[in-house]
């Protein structure tokens, strides 16, 4: 009889008791279901790695935002930042659920009008906006929201081109930013402090063929600290208050942006974001119970307040499923799992402590320290360090959870292709609404000059043939 081959053992320190100074210990020990289906039901038939989305997920966190800010300010719309998810599937939802398009570019502006949105339900924000969706928007009635000041002649032009002027002026808004605390945000708009928003605010009013309307003011991403929410709307509040006086207008609208935190753990927090994300009733507290201050003049309502909030609705409606691919241990004696998915898929995974479960009971209680890689041929490679977890072997399944914000977005065909993404509906049937990606969609936009084509294939010849 021939001997089983010898393996090393290694032997690892086991930690009794509760698993951080809070005294609490995994939450769940595997995942089994995601959006209500079997994991091993959605590898079997869409395939690993997996991006998979729960429409009911989005739709009440959709409502759970509407009621939050509608039931503590009169009239407010919700614009559906369409950078964090660019799928046709996800923005229809959020539509269908009465949110306005917020765009950041002609691609997403042109995204937005291809499902179907009103030109006059976009709002459009961005330091770089092109003349043809500039043309598109001033003719459909869009809300712009001013950058920088190389804008404002261009807008001005624009305008005078569809027709304003004298009397009939275009109606804008100004983004600005403030000093909040030590790391806000002032790459863009009009800063305050400084008096530029005021100088900018002047000369939109005195514009030929613009007229100053609105104001937006964008603190942040993953801003946790309410207080920040609140301070921002008290100053936007003042400056209203000033455009009042100074210049004899009042405003149509304003816009807080976005920025709200969700059930994501910073890298560098000391808690888990159980404990530190805010609801969004004290985000709504902190915001209306500020902008409600604004002093109104006899028969004047409170300006339309507008959000373009992406982060907050979508994040806790995806997650991803990911598989084993090998065991190894790193030089510090520490396990690690390489699994079939990327930071190429996973960029977010920079800021976030994603949390993580085995997709199988492991039928044992002893957890390891582990670190999670990716596939991509980079050391940078790595998903997430010290996760605890049971005893894994080459083609278990995990489920990574709350992805659902700007992984896809960002995501890159690099080495891998871009996975599928399934979106569960209410009745808990499963829809491909991306396919996963194969050699002809890395080749869809290759050209090959005709110099280059002598020593290629026919099919080669077919496909790159410029």
């Amino acid at each position: 009889m021939s001997a089983e081959p010898y393996e090393t053992p290694t032997i690892v320190r086991q930690q009794a008791g509760s698993s951080n100074v809070f005294g609490s210990t995994p939450k769940e020990s595997f995942r089994a279901h995601v959006a209500g289906l079997p994991v091993e039901e959605l590898v079997e038939r869409f395939g690993s790695p997996l991006f998979v989305l729960s429409e009911s997920a989005i739709r009440e966190k959709v409502r759970e935002f509407r009621m939050a800010f509608e039931s503590r300010y009169p009239r407010v719309h919700l614009g559906w930042s369409y950078k964090t998810h660019y799928l046709a599937a996800v923005c229809q939802v959020m539509h269908q659920e009465g949110s306005w398009a917020e765009v950041v570019s002609g691609l997403e502006f042109r995204l937005a009008r291809q499902l179907g949105v009103p030109a006059d339900r976009i709002v459009i924000n961005g330091p770089d906006k092109d003349e043809q969706t500039l043309r598109a928007a001033i003719a459909g009635g869009s809300r712009i929201h001013i950058d920088n000041q190389e804008e404002i002649a261009r807008l001005e032009q624009l305008a005078r081109e569809a027709g304003f002027g004298g009397g009939k002026r275009f109606p804008v808004a100004i983004r600005v930013n403030m000093q909040l605390d030590a790391q806000h945000w002032d790459r863009f708009g009009f800063n305050l402090e400084s008096g530029r928003a005021h100088q900018v605010a002047r000369r939109v009013h005195e514009s030929d063929s613009l007229c100053l309307k609105g104001l937006h003011c964008h603190i942040g991403t993953y801003v946790d600290n309410v207080d920040m929410y609140r301070r921002a709307a008290a100053r936007l509040v003042e400056f209203a208050v000033w455009i009042r006086k100074e210049l004899g207008t009042g405003l149509d609208w304003w816009d807080m942006g976005g920025g709200f935190a969700t059930r994501n753990t910073l890298h560098w927090a000391y808690q888990n974001a159980d404990v530190t994300c805010p609801g969004l009733n004290r985000y709504a507290e902190a915001i209306c119970g500020e902008l409600r201050q604004l002093p109104l003049e006899n028969g004047e309502e409170l300006p339309e307040l507008f959000f373009e909030s992406g982060r907050a609705l979508v994040d806790e409606c995806q997650d991803a499923i990911v598989t084993v691919v090998s065991e190894r241990r790193l030089g510090s004696g520490e396990r690690a799992l390489v699994l079939n998915a990327g930071v190429n898929l996973l960029s977010s995974t920079t800021w976030y402590r994603y949390e993580v479960a085995p997709a199988r009971d492991p039928g044992a209680t002893v957890l390891e320290q582990t670190t999670l890689l990716g596939n991509l041929c980079m050391q940078i490679d790595v998903l997430r360090r010290e996760v605890p977890l049971p005893p894994l072997v080459r083609g278990d399944h995990l489920v990574i959870r709350n992805v659902g914000a700007y992984n896809l977005s960002q995501s890159t065909q690099f080495i891998h292709g871009r996975p599928a993404v399934v979106l569960v509906d209410g009745q808990g049937q499963p829809h491909v609404v991306r396919e996963a990606e194969d050699v002809e969609a890395f080749r869809g936009q290759d050209r090959l000059p005709q110099h280059l084509l002598s020593d290629a294939g026919s099919d080669a010849v077919e496909r790159f043939r410029e």
